[in-house]
């Protein structure tokens, strides 16, 4: 039912510490502030973050142009291009043309874009970003085709068809490059893969109102011409958005983001279901929906190889439990409405977490987390996002002795009684064993506690409604006393509400509040029983 996940490639920076003099550390500092003192431009949009922008005007003909690109920020490169704008896919170059020289162009000016949006990725395409001057030697490419929307640029390659990789890197920095223009924009797609975009078409028809365009397949002739353009994808964090970091008038979060999968695949849940509850005379029995818990299956390596015992730890513990076997040729529609159906997503670390961003808000993404020291790393790529979406994040952290790695190593290597000295050797050891070669047998009765946890949140989410056969209607004096109805109580003693014909008023209670309106009776408790109590009615 689910994309299968490729093995893990990510590259992370090594945490070798740097040592600078003090001689070294002031030239540098002398250095930059240099810099910031004759550059033309220079601004700080975030940390990490060098933006290089470029403001063009002609006050007599009134036209305005900006290039502002970001080429040393933690993930990735970008620029955005407002004016005469021109691109040659064969060349993989952009060039932005002026139409008079301004006192802030005085030189040629020239950015490599990694068009993906980590710039690490060996196969990643460069696009050369190119402002040039009026009166250059070489004339600027003559346009083949003018196109009146904005457009975005950006590249596949590098980690696509890792079904993590797939959101973090494309669909949610897409998703904040282009949904300011409420569809009127042009997608460019450098590495044209016709199957990674039959795959996520339903989410691009929903961002464009074009067709993509495959720069690959231009011919060295053709000049695309824009008024506007985004070159490269902008990643704030793994598999999350930093909403002051948004271009255009709305901050967007992830929570956006889920509302517009929820949209674009047509799911029905976009909040948890109330249960239920119906109590009909003269069985009075209740019956309660139990909330659906998904346990994610992972069939090659990081494995949980007791899953029947853990569907059967969650299954105590009140859920209704399944478990589902990737499929590397599900669709994504059909693998969103079979999530969104669940109250609760688990499963190891690992891209089949991805799914998370289907359920609906209020639901529980509980992730397990593999030996090894990488809790920080399973919050930041999975446990930061679902707060986000507005996730309940739960995670349970595998001790030594539920991994395989112990029964395969033994407790006396690094691996086992020393993950630091792993990590502080590099990021292929840490993949290698705490990845790539552990299997997990959980502890159910250790996990016990988790489970309770994510279903007790589920529980109070919910509101259970009450359903009885039997009404009264009532005309007349009517005289009512809420506080025996106000108690907390269970559902089998909540029906028993007393209706009594008394012979005159004399038998009856005085007022303390008449009503000049009609009125309705009923009541409501929450999941966890009973209702609470009004103010001064205790």
């Amino acid at each position: 039912m689910w994309s299968c996940e490729m093995q893990p490639g990510k590259s992370l920076k090594s945490w070798a510490q740097m040592h600078l003099s003090f001689s070294l550390l002031v030239g540098a500092l002398l250095l930059l502030l240099t810099y910031l003192v004759f550059s033309q431009q220079f601004a700080i949009s975030s940390p990490n973050v060098v933006t290089t922008e470029v403001e063009l005007s002609n006050k007599a003909s009134g036209e305005t142009g900006r290039v502002a690109c970001s080429t040393e920020g933690p993930y990735g490169d970008t620029c955005e291009l407002d004016g005469d704008v021109r691109v040659n896919g064969t060349a993989l170059s952009v060039s932005f043309v002026p139409s008079t020289r301004s006192r802030s162009q005085r030189r040629r000016r020239v950015w490599r874009i990694v068009s993906y949006a980590r710039r690490n990725v060996t196969d990643a395409k460069v696009i050369t970003v190119t402002l040039q001057l009026p009166d250059h030697a070489a004339p600027p490419p003559p346009c083949t085709v003018n196109h009146t929307a904005r457009a975005v640029l950006f590249a596949l390659g590098g980690y696509t068809g890792n079904y993590w990789h797939d959101f973090t890197d494309v669909l949610v920095p897409l998703f904040v490059a282009s949904r300011r223009y409420a569809g009127d924009v042009v997608l460019l797609v450098a590495r044209y893969n016709p199957w990674w975009l039959a795959k996520y078409a339903t989410l691009l028809r929903r961002l464009s109102n074009h067709d993509v365009v495959d720069l690959d397949a231009d011919d060295a002739q053709q000049v695309r011409c824009f008024t506007h353009l985004t070159v490269g994808l902008d990643m704030h964090r793994e598999f999350n958005i930093v909403p002051d970091l948004v271009p255009g008038p709305r901050r967007l979060t992830m929570a956006d983001f889920t509302a517009f999968l929820r949209d674009a695949y047509a799911l029905p849940r976009a909040a948890l279901p109330t249960t239920r509850v119906e109590v009909s005379p003269p069985e009075k029995e209740k019956k309660k929906e139990k909330p659906r818990l998904l346990l994610v299956h992972r069939g090659r390596y990081r494995r949980i190889v007791n899953e029947e015992e853990v569907l059967r730890a969650a299954e105590a513990a009140g859920f209704d439990a399944t478990v589902t076997e990737p499929r590397g040729d599900a669709r994504v529609d059909e693998q969103a409405r079979s999530v969104n159906a669940f109250d609760a997503l688990v499963g190891l670390h690992g891209a089949g977490l991805t799914n998370a961003v289907f359920l609906p808000p209020g639901a529980v993404l509980l992730q397990v987390v593999p030996y090894g020291k990488l809790e920080d790393m399973a919050r930041r790529e999975f446990g930061e996002p679902a707060a986000a979406m507005g996730l309940q994040y739960l995670e349970y952290s595998v001790a030594a002795e539920e991994s395989t790695l112990l029964e395969m190593l033994g407790p006396d290597h690094p691996v086992i009684k020393d993950p630091d000295s792993v990590h502080r050797s590099g990021w292929d050891k840490v993949a290698e064993f705490y990845l790539g070669k552990q299997d997990v047998r959980i502890n159910v009765t250790r996990f016990a506690p988790t489970l309770a946890q994510a279903f007790n949140h589920l529980r109070q989410k919910k509101v259970s409604h009450f359903v009885y056969s039997d009404t009264c209607e009532l005309e007349g004096d009517v005289r009512g006393n809420g506080t025996s109805l106000s108690r907390p109580c269970s559902a089998s003693e909540f029906r028993k509400v007393t209706v009594t014909k008394l012979p005159n008023r004399s038998a009856a209670t005085l007022c303390t509040v008449t009503h000049a309106t009609p009125a309705v009776v009923f009541a409501c408790v929450t999941g966890s029983g009973g209702l609470r109590p009004r103010a001064g009615d205790e």
